[in-house]
């Protein structure tokens, strides 16, 4: 184990989330892979044998032998990567912020409680204040970080630029998203190919909830929602990676087209040099026809979200079309990057 490296464990290590945090933690220079848990009949064994490898790079010898251990604070790592499910979060993520461990969450478990951040470092960062409320840091010195749902977390950076700029009054999306978002094994072949789905379960609240709260001011011991109007409808489409959503917005400040568009591409990255960060976070395509999944998904190594057609809504102001990374700035390098965060911050035990 490197000296100048931090030991982090993960949570939930064999789901395709689980998966993505050890595949974008083998080179990391600041972390790395010390410890790994997952259900009771994972533990004991090697993770080579416990998980069925699902990503398109190859498994790392060093990971491949390493045994997974029972999803316990006893033995771990003070810095936790979870990636589990809203139920089994709810009752283990706790746990290990009780035990004194920074717990870096992708769940939704505790993402809308008034005193955990939910954080996307180029957006909020300044929300990670809400850590020092809770009573776990008052009592072992242990918190909970969360980042946002999968869709949610697309539409707000497209979405922060022109809150920025002009003011959102209302926002309605309609999301296609990937059948990698659903986990492994998902969903059924014969359910979703030549089909579209319409309906994600709790999805549709999520993507709401999570957006105001992301665009919302810190007041004190809570966040203050963005007060704007959204409506969201989500879909399962037959697509590997990257969730498209189409969105129109009515601002509140009057805005040319070529302002909102250099409001995509000029908005910041974060300030500090984080490894996972990406140089440009929303890029926006002028070709008529893109952003699509097949081409653009890995923009920024899966960390820039794109944006295109950008064009005149007969409902409300603008409309136009988002595509993000669901699994890399969805989920695992969403956290990884929040976890880059509190570290240059110095928040981490």
């Amino acid at each position: 184990m490197s000296q100048q490296k931090i030991s982090v464990g993960i949570l939930g290590a064999t789901g395709v989330v689980g998966q993505r945090f050890i595949q974008m933690l083998e080179h990391h220079p600041w972390f790395e892979v010390a410890w790994l848990a997952a259900s009771d009949r994972s533990a004991g064994q090697a993770y080579g044998d416990a998980a069925k490898w699902r990503l398109k790079t190859p498994l790392p010898d060093r990971v491949r032998t390493m045994k997974v251990s029972n999803a316990s604070p006893d033995g771990a790592p003070r810095v936790i990567f979870a990636a589990l499910d809203a139920g089994i979060a709810r009752e283990l993520e706790p746990q290990f912020a009780a035990a004194g461990c920074a717990v870096v969450s992708n769940s939704s478990a505790f993402r809308m409680e008034p005193n955990v951040p939910l954080i996307i470092p180029e957006v909020n960062a300044d929300h990670l204040a809400l850590i020092e409320k809770q009573c776990w840091r008052m009592q072992s010195g242990g918190y909970i970080v969360t980042n946002s749902n999968c869709s949610a977390m697309g539409l707000v950076l497209a979405l922060a630029p022109l809150h920025r700029n002009f003011g959102i009054a209302s926002v309605f999306v309609t999301t296609m998203q990937a059948v990698s978002g659903a986990g492994y094994p998902g969903v059924a072949s014969l359910d979703i190919l030549g089909n579209v789905i319409p309906y994600i379960a709790k999805e549709e609240e999520k993507m709401e909830e999570e957006t105001r709260k992301l665009l919302g001011r810190l007041d004190g011991d809570h966040v203050e929602q963005a007060d704007f109007t959204m409506t969201a409808h989500c879909n399962r489409v037959a697509v590997e990676d990257g969730h498209t959503e189409s969105v129109s917005v009515k601002l509140n400040r009057k805005a040319e087209p070529a302002e909102i568009i250099s409001a995509f591409n000029e908005f910041p990255p974060v300030p500090q040099k984080l490894p996972t960060a990406p140089a440009q976070p929303v890029v926006y395509d002028a070709a008529p026809d893109r952003p699509q999944p097949r081409f653009d998904v890995d923009r920024g190594k899966g960390m820039t979200v794109s944006v295109g057609r950008l064009r005149p809504c007969g409902v409300l102001d603008y409309k136009f079309t988002v595509l993000s990374h669901n699994t890399i700035r969805g989920a695992a390098g969403a956290a990884l990057l929040n976890a880059e965060l509190l570290k240059v911050q110095g928040l981490l035990p």
